[in-house]
């Protein structure tokens, strides 16, 4: 009978997730992941095959969790609500390993490798801009956007001010608040005509 390992995987995804989101891909060793999991080589493998099995995993939480905390976000406050805050909730979260998006940044930094995964983290990108669209879809029928608007074109819009934002955020000297608001604030003026 084999020996059941004695790790919590589900903890180590998001240990691995926070490191690969600081370090990037290529920033990030197998020495690196071994001490923060504090897995030897062997059981490393075992738990996860390769760097970028384990890759991979971390992408795959982080869109769970993006789109959960959406979904949470829309319950709440509704889908125009949520769409003028998302942006603020965003820059406010102090306990994200890095500004920028994980997504994002793995699509700059293995693109340009012409790695496999890059198109992975293009895939998810493309999840929460669906994501995204339903929410605008959602917000249109409620009658707080003018019907007439595509929501998919909204949607890689909004998308792409928020992964934006988030580099802005990274930058000193930059009031990303200020820069959140204005994303905020453009919403208003989606609002059906009278």
């Amino acid at each position: 009978m084999p020996r059941r390992p004695e790790y919590d995987r589900d903890d180590l995804i998001a240990r691995a997730l926070d490191l690969f989101w600081k370090q990037g891909w290529a920033g990030t060793s197998l020495k690196d992941l071994e001490h923060v999991l504090k897995l030897k080589p062997g059981s490393f493998y075992a738990a996860f095959g390769s760097k970028d099995a384990l890759f991979a995993l971390t992408m795959d939480r982080y869109v769970q969790v993006g789109r959960a905390r959406v979904a949470s976000m829309v319950e709440e406050l509704g889908p125009l609500k949520t769409l003028q805050e998302f942006p603020l909730r965003m820059i406010s979260n102090t306990r994200a390993p890095a500004k920028a998006c994980m997504l994002a940044k793995s699509v700059l930094e293995l693109s340009g490798r012409d790695h496999a995964l890059a198109a992975v983290a293009n895939a998810h990108l493309e999840t929460m801009e669906k994501q995204f669209a339903q929410v605008f879809k959602e917000a249109q029928s409620a009658g707080q956007i003018d019907a007439g608007l595509n929501p998919g074109a909204l949607a890689r819009r909004y998308q792409s001010d928020l992964m934006g934002l988030r580099i802005s955020a990274e930058r000193e000297g930059v009031d990303a608040r200020a820069i959140a608001e204005e994303i905020s604030e453009s919403l208003s003026r989606l609002a059906p005509p009278e």
